[in-house]
């Protein structure tokens, strides 16, 4: 994107006024007023709220994978594949002795989840995960028999059937060498569960429609409402909260759907991100917003250096005195601190300049964590410092 400074509009606004000479005034005006309308940055409602109550629900299931190429559960280790596979024989009316377990290797315990989207009706598929919840190797070339999907309630809301594909790959030799390349206990289904129940109907509970923003901005809520109002009238939204706006909204559920097609593609400037800055210790990873600024401050950081050798020394003692020979261990540890620089930020010094200064002293990502924890602890650091 080209920047337009202040300077650069003045010139231009200079040649446009010199080409304009002799010409109507009416479009002289058109055209300039074409000139200061520069784009502004701005974002879909869309991309910054999600309408509230629209979402989607987790399903889990159990179930078991036959077919598999010997690479199943061992079921001395996995007894609960073994009373599985029993009670399911059972209900098909096959009826296994008590003292009997058999040992299978193509049959493996599984776990399955799935998302079940908002307004699923029945007879629609959704995409399922298949993972080994016991010692299966691989689940590739199984398939999954009928299972149920539960919902947090515990009511039955899809039936998942099919076959698996497995992205892994894996291999084992009977002295107990394995390779195996990506996961290969794991697998999806695409469209491997129907859905059986419908969610309750919470879009049109109320007489509002709510919009609840990914981010808590008090800003960017009090743009929305302003633009809201603007495209449909004073008083058509209101701000509940940080989060939150909410929308009058006809009892229609016909009109209500038009309405937030109108709603979701209204553009407004968001609010600027508060200044941070994101430090992962684990990764030595450190993200600094663009707002972060920094008050006057002069820093020295330098790396300490310290060396260990380790030597052994043999005394040997003299041939005629009948001594014996002994080993001494000797330490030699050196410390020296080269290389530390001091460097001086201005007030409102942005990301570019910390940056650039970092880079010149040769600050490795550990070092730079360091600096910044102490501009924290100084005062001097005007942003957040967030460790994850």
């Amino acid at each position: 994107m080209m920047t337009v400074t202040s300077r650069t509009l003045a010139a231009r606004m200079q040649r446009l006024m010199h080409g304009l000479r002799g010409t109507c005034k009416p479009l002289g005006l058109a055209a300039l007023l074409l000139v200061l309308a520069l784009p502004a940055h701005a974002e879909r409602i869309k991309d910054l709220a999600q309408v509230g109550g629209v979402r989607g629900n987790a399903l889990v299931g159990y179930g078991l994978v036959v077919g598999l190429d010997g690479s199943g559960d061992r079921t001395s280790q996995a007894p609960f594949t073994v009373q599985s596979l029993k009670n399911m024989l059972g209900e098909l009316g096959v009826n296994v002795p008590p003292n009997v377990n058999p040992q299978l290797k193509n049959v493996a315990a599984v776990a399955i989840h799935a998302e079940l989207p908002p307004f699923a009706k029945p007879g629609q598929t959704i995409d399922i995960t298949v993972s080994s919840i016991g010692n299966a190797i691989s689940l590739r070339g199984g398939s999954l028999l009928m299972a149920p999907l539960k919902g947090a309630d515990g009511q039955v809301y899809a039936i998942a059937q099919g076959n698996l594909v497995v992205g892994g790959f894996g291999a084992q030799g009977k002295d107990g060498s394995r390779v195996s390349v990506n996961v290969p206990s794991v697998g999806r289904i695409p469209g491997g569960a129907t859905v059986e129940r419908t969610l309750p109907d919470v879009f049109g509970a109320s007489g509002e429609i709510t919009l609840n923003l990914h981010q808590n901005d008090f800003t960017t809520v009090a743009r929305m409402v302003a633009a809201l109002n603007n495209a449909f009238g004073e008083g058509a939204a209101r701000a509940v909260d940080g989060v939150t706006v909410a929308v009058q909204a006809p009892s229609d559920q016909g009109a209500r759907i038009g309405l937030l097609a109108r709603i979701e593609n209204i553009e407004l400037s968001p609010g600027t991100a508060p200044a941070r800055v994101v430090v992962n210790s684990r990764t030595g990873t450190v993200v600094i917003g663009s707002q972060v600024r920094v008050s006057p401050a002069a820093i020295a950081h330098g790396s300490l250096t310290v060396t260990i050798n380790e030597a052994t020394q043999v005394s040997q003692p003299n041939a005629l005195g009948g001594g014996q020979t002994v080993t001494a261990p000797q330490s030699t540890i050196t410390a020296s601190n080269e290389g530390s620089r001091m460097f001086r930020f201005d007030g409102g010094t942005t990301l570019d300049e910390i940056v650039r200064a970092v880079n010149e002293v040769g600050a490795a990502p550990g070092d730079l964590i360091a600096i910044l924890e102490a501009l924290k602890q100084a005062g001097a650091l005007s942003a957040e410092l967030e460790v994850i």
